[in-house]
C-alpha cells in the first residue's frame, strides 16, 4: 500500500491531495440536522404598548450526531430572569432507530413589533426565534419535525379578544452582520428556527363595537336634514351632539392603543365622519342663511325640503363607500 501511495504521489500528486480533502469535504457540506418540533400550550397577556407577548409551550429535538442541540437560546426573549425551562427527561434519551431525544417546556414573554396601521382589523404574525448561540448553520441545522403530528398548538387555546388562525414552523438562516469584534469569529449565520403563529381580532369587534355606534351617531346627524328647514334650532343640535359623541366615542378606543406616529384604520373612518359631520352642518348654515334673508319673500320651502333630503341619502351613501373602500384598500 506504501508503494502505491508513493507512485501515485509521484504520477498524481494533485489527485491525492484532493482525494485526502474528500472526507473533510463531505463533513463540510452537510451540518448536522435536528429535527424540531413546537406544541404552543397558553398564549397571552399581548401588551401592544411593550411590544411583547407570553406564551407557554412544549419544544423537542431528535438528532443523529455528535453535537448536543439542546442549549439553545430564544433569539426575542425579553425578560430572561423570567423565563422557565423545564427539561423533558434528566438526561438525553434514545429513541428507536438512534435518535437522540430531549425537549423542554419553555414559559415566557417574547419581543414582537405590533403594527397597527390596520386597527381593528389588524392581523399579526407572532413568531418565537430559537437559535443554538455556538453551533453556526455550516455545523448545525434546525428542520420541521415531519415525523410527528402536524398539530401545532392546544385545540382548547383561546386568547380573549383576538382568534388564533393559523400556526407553521419555519427555517431561516439568521446574519448577524458582524464579527462581534472578534476578526476570528468563525461566522454570523446561523440556523433560526421559527414557530410563527397568526393572530386577527374578530370581525365582530369592529362591526358591533367600533363601527355600529359611530354608525348611529352618523344617521342622527343626518337626520337633521329631514327636518322642516324653520326648525333652525332643532336642527343644528343634531349634528352638534353628534359631533361630541364621535369624539368620545373615537377616544375611547384611542386609550386602547400605543402611541404611533401614523393614522389607523379606525381613525380614517372617524375622519370621513367628521368630515361628514361639518358637511351637515355647513349645509344647515346655508339654509339658515337662505331663510333669514328671504324671510319676507317667497322662498319654495318644499323644493329646499326635498333637496336637503336628497342630500341626506347622498351623505349616507358616500359613507358607506367610504368604509367599503378605506377597510379593502387602506
Amino acid at each position: 500500500m506504501s508503494e502505491f501511495l508513493i507512485k501515485m504521489k509521484r504520477k498524481h500528486p494533485v489527485l491525492l491531495v484532493l482525494l485526502g480533502l474528500l472526507p473533510w469535504l463531505a463533513r463540510a457540506e452537510k451540518p448536522q440536522e435536528v429535527l424540531t418540533g413546537v406544541y404552543l400550550m397558553n398564549l397571552y397577556d399581548l401588551n401592544l404598548d411593550e411590544n411583547s407577548f407570553y406564551a407557554d409551550f412544549y419544544v423537542w429535538f431528535k438528532w443523529k450526531g455528535e453535537i448536543d442541540p439542546t442549549a439553545i437560546e430564544f433569539v426575542n426573549m425579553v425578560e430572561k430572569w423570567g423565563m422557565s425551562q423545564t427539561p423533558f427527561e434528566d438526561t438525553i434519551i434514545v429513541l428507536e432507530g438512534g435518535w437522540n431525544y430531549q425537549g423542554f417546556r419553555v414559559e415566557g414573554r417574547f419581543f414582537h413589533p405590533f403594527e397597527l396601521e390596520r386597527f381593528p382589523l389588524d392581523k399579526h404574525q407572532l413568531e418565537i426565534h430559537l437559535e443554538h448561540p455556538d453551533y453556526p448553520a455550516d455545523r448545525l441545522v434546525f428542520v420541521k419535525d415531519t415525523t410527528s403530528a402536524p398539530v401545532f398548538n392546544r385545540p382548547e387555546l383561546a386568547l380573549a379578544g383576538w382568534d388564533l388562525v393559523g400556526a407553521e414552523l419555519l427555517t431561516t438562516t439568521h446574519n448577524y452582520g458582524t464579527d462581534f469584534g472578534n476578526p476570528d469569529y468563525p461566522a454570523t449565520n446561523f440556523s433560526d428556527f421559527v414557530f410563527r403563529f397568526t393572530i386577527t381580532r374578530p370581525v365582530s369587534y369592529f362591526v358591533l363595537k367600533l363601527l355600529l355606534p359611530l354608525t348611529i351617531v352618523i344617521f342622527a346627524a343626518l337626520g337633521a336634514l329631514l327636518f322642516f328647514p324653520s326648525y333652525v334650532d332643532a336642527r343644528i343640535s343634531l349634528p352638534v351632539g353628534s359631533l361630541l359623541t364621535a369624539v368620545f366615542l373615537q377616544q375611547s378606543y384611542a386609550d386602547a392603543l400605543p402611541d404611533v406616529g401614523y393614522m389607523v384604520l379606525m381613525d380614517k373612518i372617524y375622519l370621513l365622519a367628521y368630515g361628514l359631520i361639518a358637511a351637515v352642518m355647513f349645509q344647515l348654515i346655508l339654509t339658515g342663511n337662505r331663510l333669514q334673508r328671504y324671510k319676507k319673500k317667497e322662498l319654495d320651502l318644499a323644493r329646499l325640503k326635498n333637496k336637503e333630503r336628497k342630500m341626506a341619502v347622498l351623505f349616507a351613501g358616500i359613507y358607506l363607500l367610504g368604509i367599503i373602500l378605506l377597510v379593502l384598500f387602506s
